[in-house]
């Protein structure tokens, strides 16, 4: 993200290309095995090694990779979106596959290791590793988090690596003993598993891609549904994935303990119970039923359990232990995976409601349980009793009941504004028939206050001329920029969600006027961005992060790095003002750290109504030239008649020269918020201590970050 940008598409080409190093990798590896395994002698243990190996290395490597490769899509200039995200594309997949495609190769490799030393367990080889695999992955989806916390992303990878290293040697290691140097094993070796289903193999595999898909697009909608009861911040994402893959292990578990034993014809409700799980969320996320934050979550937890069995039984009774069989039956698996984020998340949520998504996604399931000869084939299905008979459909009514008794997030609000985009569910709300919020996936983003106002005219009237241009990061309501455009000058807004400008007339009648000015122009892409591909310079810049002040992806935004782009893109005399929402010692003093190590001159004001208190925000005034002191009354002076009706909107006439004059009285040196906490360094990308402070919340107090204050 910090290399190239936040948006949607990027974050889609990024997931789409490590799963695709996955299922190439796994379809590889396994043809390998298969077409030289009359040539390889000795432990496959040791190609195993080789590849940890190769891992552990990437870790090292791809950050570098991907740093080179922005420079060179800056360098040839890639000046529109579709240019930039097809050469970031390109570059992502030739920097990630590679290694990606290593981790997809450890399984089939891994089952020829398991192959030539546990013939007994051969059948189902890839079950073993699949619960094995699947522990690790709950693992690392929580405990490196806490890592970044104390030591950032490159000593993260780094701890990573050296991990890879161990596991290599491990493995080589056990290549020298008696129980893993085994015979080797021909593709001849392999022996059907007893447990062959009668459906074709090639409704196995289209299980598997279905799998795939709908668990993939459901995480899309879990991650909607959840975040107005969890927040929006890493450790929510982490929770949700690391909740799913722990309901997997158990049903992964489940299964391998029932797999040994004869066939119990398991398909007959299996699937339309699946469909049946997969719909639970819409429960649980319901506002109607008022489930505690903590069980909000536990939704998926059937459904991700019965993945979590049919998975591995899918994929064992299609290879019966072939690598080669399991490498392509995980790579279509994969491709289900590839495809189910991008058909939720750009295909079904921008034009239909969360339940509705879910219901759709489930659909498959549901048909697949209501026709059980598809899956079992004819002859086992002709003996039926009266309840085997009835309960696929009831299983499917209880479905429909389901989709229509549950209510989205909105149904909380009267009159909601709701739109829905590939990037979040955006509402404009009324409390009280006047107050308006905007809500970003059910998170507070902001309200109409004189605040956000603030954020426009006080750098404007503190340039030592008169201003010809402003920007403004992050469009919210959009009140700082129609603050900006009473001015009359040519204003830039850029936002990252698609819906929110659009909502731009509910909170102010005048804003589709004002969208139409010629001064005006909004761009919807990563503010970070935009700054580093446009050669554009501003009198004033202004930033307002999306609060809260922890959620994800913000702390790009409060950087050295993001800084030193800024610097590139004020005009001579211009201004930063960086709003900050609070945080706790730690975080203050690493933005301000941030701040005066990256320019010369750096002013600091309390929120306005909030005076004195850290917690309701700070202004900071930013720039390469000294910053003009002026009184209430000198700024007031400075400001068009236009700029002044905008300021007293809410306030009344005659209260311009009290409000500026209530945050001028405000100041105090910056370097204050750095004493609480001296030792915390500067934020930096790779350091996002406002992101990760998980630790510092547990510990009750400032945690004192390891690295010293530059």
């Amino acid at each position: 993200m910090a290399e190239f940008g936040v948006t949607t598409a990027l974050v889609s080409i990024v997931l789409s290309v490590f799963m695709a190093g996955l299922g190439l990798g796994s379809w590889g590896s396994g043809r390998l095995i298969r077409k030289f395994a009359n040539r390889i002698h000795g432990p496959a243990l040791r190609l195993y090694a080789l590849i940890e190996l190769m891992i552990g290395i990437s870790a090292v490597l791809v950050p570098h990779l991907l740093s080179w490769g922005r420079q060179l899509v800056e360098r040839f200039g890639a000046a529109s979106s579709s240019a930039y995200y097809l050469a970031s594309g390109v570059w992502i997949a030739l920097a990630l596959i590679p290694w990606c495609a290593c981790m997809g190769a450890t399984i089939p490799v891994a089952m020829q290791a398991i192959g030539q030393s546990f013939r007994q367990e051969a059948q189902r080889s890839f079950s073993y590793l699949y619960v094995a695999n699947v522990v690790g992955a709950m693992a690392g989806a929580l405990l490196p988090l806490l890592a970044i916390e104390l030591y950032g992303f490159h000593v993260t990878l780094r701890i990573g690596a050296a991990l890879n290293l161990l596991l290599a040697a491990s493995a080589t290691a056990l290549t020298f003993t008696p129980a893993f140097g085994g015979a080797d094993v021909r593709p001849s070796d392999y022996s059907p598993p007893g447990f062959i289903p009668t459906s074709s193999p090639k409704t196995l595999l289209v299980l598997l891609f279905l799998t795939g898909l709908t668990s993939m697009g459901m995480e899309v909608v879990w991650i909607r549904q959840f975040t107005p009861y969890m927040g929006n911040a890493v450790y929510t994402f982490a929770s949700i994935l690391a909740l799913y893959l722990a309901s997997t292990f158990i049903g992964s578990r489940i299964y391998r303990r029932r797999s040994g034993q004869p066939e119990r014809n398991q398909g007959k409700l299996l699937w339309i119970v699946l469909g049946l799980f997969a719909l639970f969320p819409m429960i649980t996320a319901d506002p109607q039923f008022y489930f505690p934050k903590l069980l909000v979550t536990l939704g998926i937890l059937p459904f991700s359990a019965a993945l979590g069995f049919v998975t591995p039984m899918l994929v064992d009774r299609w290879s019966g232990g072939d690598p080669d069989k399991a490498g392509t039956a995980y790579a279509v698996n994969v491709l289900g995976c590839i495809l189910g984020p991008l058909l939720s998340g750009f295909l079904l949520l921008p034009f239909m409601g969360e339940r509705w998504v879910l219901f759709v996604l489930s659909l498959p399931f549901l048909i697949i349980g209501l026709n059980p000869g598809w899956w079992l084939g004819s002859a086992d299905s002709k003996r039926k009793s009266i309840l085997q008979s009835t309960l696929p459909y009831a299983v499917a009514a209880a479905a429909v009941v389901l989709l229509l008794i549950s209510r989205d997030y909105d149904v909380r609000f009267s009159n909601p504004a709701v739109l829905r985009d590939s990037t979040a569910t955006v509402m404009g709300i009324s409390i009280g028939g006047h107050e308006k919020r905007l809500l970003v996936n059910g998170v507070g983003m902001t309200e109409l206050s004189s605040i956000t106002k603030i954020m426009a005219h006080l750098p404007l009237a503190s340039l030592q001329s008169p201003p010809r241009n402003a920007l403004v990061i992050c469009f919210g309501m959009g009140t700082t920029y129609r603050s900006l455009l009473s001015w009359n000058i040519p204003s830039t807004a850029v936002e990252l969600v698609p819906s929110v400008p659009r909502l731009f007339g509910y909170f102010h009648p005048d804003g589709p006027r004002l969208l139409q000015s010629p001064l005006s122009r909004v761009v919807v892409d990563d503010g970070r961005r935009y700054l580093e591909r446009t050669s554009e310079r501003y009198d004033v810049i202004t930033i307002d992060p999306p609060p809260p002040i922890h959620s994800a992806g913000s702390s790009l935004l409060y950087t050295k790095e993001f800084y030193a782009t800024i610097k590139q893109r004020l005009g001579p005399g211009g201004i930063l003002q960086q709003w900050l929402p609070g945080g706790d010692a730690v975080v203050r003093a690493s933005v301000t750290r941030a701040l005066l190590e990256s320019f010369p001159y750096v002013r600091a004001f309390y929120s306005m109504h909030f005076i004195g208190s850290t917690q309701r925000g700070m202004y900071f005034l930013a720039g390469n030239q000294p910053i003009a002191r002026r009184t209430a009354s000198e700024l007031v002076a400075r400001m068009p008649p236009s700029a002044l009706a905008d300021l007293t909107e809410w306030t009344g006439e005659g209260s311009a020269e009290a409000d500026l004059n209530m945050v001028v009285q405000s100041e105090f040196p910056p370097d204050q918020l750095t004493v609480d906490s001296p030792q915390t360094p500067a934020m930096q990308d790779d350091r996002p201590l406002n992101e990760y402070c998980l630790l510092r919340k547990k510990l009750g107090r400032s945690l004192i970050v390891p690295g010293s204050a530059q």
